[in-house]
């Protein structure tokens, strides 16, 4: 979400933040990054630690859904098109540059047994940075990790390609819908959704990685879905006094992405009911939950914001370093206690290169972006 998306909208100073939604963000930017840890460890989905991580993707589309709509619902009349396209391009893809760049300078160091980095020309991999920075996916002769993905030098990616299709199906139409109209769209999608989770091939939804037919059709699901039902939640929302909002859900969220696989390969629709009970009623519960509570100190409040402005750059930044630790597991033949320093240490430092990232390259550059394309200027917090 990436494993975002993350995404936020650039929100006006007039009206307020909400702090606890930034705060989830940030924790599930975590999950997300552990969850590709025991990447290494796993043969399949059946037994993947920390099982359910793939989900944050889905709690990042509700949220994204929910603060656009919060952020753009009201300016139509002020805003078109084209300016809220130009607003929503400076707010991601700076940091879709930033993880195709480190993606590309550390392929070379990334070889192991299950991709072959050494048959892969400069001019390739030049060409393959290239299209991974302007949100190309990659087709079989640009592929150089041979594995199938979209952005096969910066996986997470994929959930950003199907944040601007969101994005532009918001600018185009879906800002349009009345509510009775955007609750048939969540109720299609959502059927459509559960019906690959219950009755596909995998037992769940994690997919839409790749231009394949299923996958694209599970990630388009995926997205349609949940960033249409945090808009929806937006446009119903009416807070109530939650008091602790923060640590519940954030416990919530631990608890629901570390749920071990349900049902096994006999019975895929285990777990596949267990996404849909997940997308479909605990997320959007949280998003209201986080959306109505507040802080009520400066320490979760200070906590909150740093988890928020961290957890698009770690998004984006951290997967780099998954190839190269799964390379080194790999190759090292490696159980995860004897590897536990260095995935520590992928976790410790994915957080601290998002956090510079953030400081020195991506609040800088949207700023300069803000200046020169739109006016007026605007904060670039998001």
């Amino acid at each position: 979400m990436s494993e975002t998306q993350l995404s936020t909208a650039t929100l006006p100073n007039t009206k307020p933040h909400y702090h606890i939604l930034d705060g989830l963000r940030g924790v599930a930017a975590i999950m997300v990054v552990w969850f590709h840890i025991f990447e290494a460890y796993a043969t399949s989905h059946l037994d993947q630690n920390i099982n359910h991580g793939y989900l944050a993707v889905d709690f990042f589309f509700i949220l994204s859904g929910f603060v656009i709509g919060y952020a753009y619902d009201d300016r139509w009349g002020k805003m078109g098109i084209k300016e809220f396209i130009k607003r929503r391009v400076i707010r991601l893809h700076p940091m879709v540059v930033m993880g195709a760049v480190i993606g590309g300078i550390m392929f070379y160091f990334q070889g192991c047994s299950v991709w072959d980095v050494s048959t892969v020309t400069v001019l390739a991999l030049f060409i393959a940075t290239f299209i991974n920075a302007l949100l190309i996916p990659a087709t079989p002769g640009t592929e150089v990790r041979g594995l199938g993905e979209m952005y096969p030098l910066n996986g997470p990616s994929w959930s950003l390609f199907f944040e601007y299709i969101g994005n532009v199906l918001y600018a185009l139409f879906i800002h349009k819908f009345s509510t009775k109209a955007l609750a048939l769209l969540v109720f299609a999608a959502g059927c459509g959704l559960a019906a690959f989770a219950i009755l596909g091939p995998y037992g769940d939804i994690c997919a839409g990685f790749s231009l394949t037919g299923t996958e694209f059709t599970a990630g388009f699901l995926r997205l349609m879905f949940s960033f249409s039902a945090g808009l929806l939640l937006f446009r119903m929302f009416k807070p109530a006094r939650v008091k602790g909002a923060f640590w519940i859900c954030s416990l919530s969220i631990v608890v629901l992405l570390s749920v071990p696989r349900l049902g096994g390969a006999e019975n895929l629709w285990m777990n596949g009911l267990y996404d849909t009970v997940c997308f479909a009623l605990f997320f959007p519960l949280l998003v209201y939950l986080g959306a109505s509570g507040k802080t009520t100190d400066k320490y979760t409040t200070r906590i909150c914001n740093f988890l928020g402005d961290i957890s698009y750059p770690l998004y984006m930044v951290h997967y780099p370093f998954i190839y190269l630790y799964y390379a080194w597991v790999k190759n090292e033949e490696l159980t995860f206690w004897e590897s536990f320093p260095g995935a520590l240490g992928v976790v410790v430092g994915s957080i601290v290169l998002a956090y510079v990232c953030l400081r020195w390259y991506d609040i800088p550059v949207r700023k300069y972006l803000i200046g020169r394309f739109l006016k007026p200027k605007n904060s670039v917090k998001g």
